[in-house]
């Protein structure tokens, strides 16, 4: 079951809001909803989000997105629709329901800190705990326990105009933590920080979920941070859900002109990976194979070497057309006798950034391998090139282990 689930979705803004709903569904665009005063914020939005997940909702001011999250807890009342968390409907629950579902559930980190500048860092990140009516004792350890994991260890007893930007936020994030819900919303939570601390921040988000495992929804108008932090991302356009996917699946797989443009600019080799641009290698050769079938195979596909694979699956080495020939000479009975390790591999989630320099000093192509050591693919030069869009190749290239020379 999805942690938060969405289904058909709308939020409007004035008196005849029900409306505009109603027109909307029957197909009027909202640039030609013929009732003064009526803004349409959210149309039709369905989406669902995992446990575990960071969803990161993302669009230009005016998309909707921070209307959305605002939705996920209540805090605007949705004029159509059901927004579920853990499987209740929160849309049917009275205020007070909402009030403790949020207690018990979700925390909140807003784009400008929401700091109190009368407390202490502490009495800060204790807030939600003192609201939730937690002794002070047991309140004030949590909230020295998420000050440690976001960082502010030390700086318990400082006023928020002590602290930098960055560290006001950390503030913000320790004080949700401390909270110990399981769902996080960040709403804009790093857009008010200068670049170097929002790369920190988002770092600092990235290492707290790999150890917390919290769901998280996210809101930005950063392409760039949305790539980097979503498992999957949902962009937003005049208030609808343009496209909901991965950050490879939005790249090499837009789904109309908007998110096409949208995403034109992006840096693509810190988003794809390895997995992403490699070829299926079809052509392998058996350890127990003769040096004379691995050089019939060679001919055969216009190959110069061979990935060498072992019995259980695993990469064994690479084989070359010169080193065949000479053991065929000398009566060799297997490959296994004469594979070589000159050959780089690297892992399926390895950004292509990273595939560069392996590539250029390894004499065939990368091998893709998994943590088991079995092969998955392989990279070719030309293979990596065409996959930024930088170069398009006039010719096949065909999957194997063909020289890159």
């Amino acid at each position: 079951m999805p942690v938060v689930r969405t289904e058909n979705l709308y939020k409007v803004f004035g008196r005849r809001a029900r409306d505009a709903v109603n027109m909307l569904k029957n197909g009027a665009d909202p640039s030609d909803l013929d009732i003064p005063g009526v803004t349409a914020a959210v149309i039709d939005a369905s989406f669902e989000v995992g446990e575990g997940e960071i969803f990161v909702v993302m669009g230009l001011s005016g998309s909707g997105k921070s209307t959305l999250i605002r939705m996920l807890n209540g805090i605007l009342p949705a004029t159509s629709g059901q927004v579920y968390v853990n499987g209740e409907d929160i849309t049917t629950m009275s205020p007070k329901q909402i009030r403790d579902m949020r207690q018990r559930t979700m925390s909140m980190v807003f784009q400008h800190f929401a700091l109190f500048p009368h407390r202490t860092v502490l009495d800060n990140a204790a807030y939600g705990l003192r609201v939730k009516g937690v002794e002070k004792a047991e309140r004030l350890n949590k909230a020295r326990e998420a000050l440690e994991l976001v960082g502010l260890a030390g700086w318990e007893d400082h006023l928020p105009e002590q602290l930098s930007g960055g560290m006001r936020q950390r503030v913000g994030l320790a004080r949700a933590l401390a909270a110990d819900t399981d769902i996080l919303l960040m709403d804009e939570a790093f857009s008010a920080l200068d670049p170097l601390i929002r790369r920190e921040m988002q770092d600092q988000l990235l290492s707290l979920q790999s150890q917390l495992g919290k769901t998280i929804i996210f809101i930005t108008h950063d392409l760039n941070e949305a790539m980097r932090l979503g498992d999957r991302i949902a962009v937003m356009r005049h208030g609808r859900i343009a496209q909901i996917g991965t950050a490879e699946e939005i790249l090499t797989n837009p789904a109309d002109e908007y998110v096409a443009q949208f995403v034109q600019d992006v840096d693509r080799t810190r988003v794809l990976t390895a997995k992403s641009v490699m070829d299926r290698p079809v052509t392998t050769i058996g350890v127990g194979s003769g040096p004379r079938a691995a050089l019939r195979t060679m001919r055969e596909h216009q190959h110069s070497a061979l990935f060498v694979v072992a019995r259980d699956g695993r990469l064994a080495g690479v084989v070359t057309d010169s080193a065949a020939a000479e053991a065929a000479k000398r009566g060799v009975n297997t490959v296994q006798e004469i594979v070589s390790d000159e050959f780089s591999f690297v892992a399926p989630e390895t950004p292509v950034s990273e595939l560069f320099t392996p590539s250029a000093e390894s004499p065939v192509p990368l091998a893709v391998v998994d943590s088991d050591q079995r092969l998955l693919g392989v990279i070719p030069r030309a293979t990596l090139l065409a996959a930024l869009g930088e170069v398009t190749s006039s010719t096949d290239v065909k999957p194997g282990v063909a020289s890159d020379a």
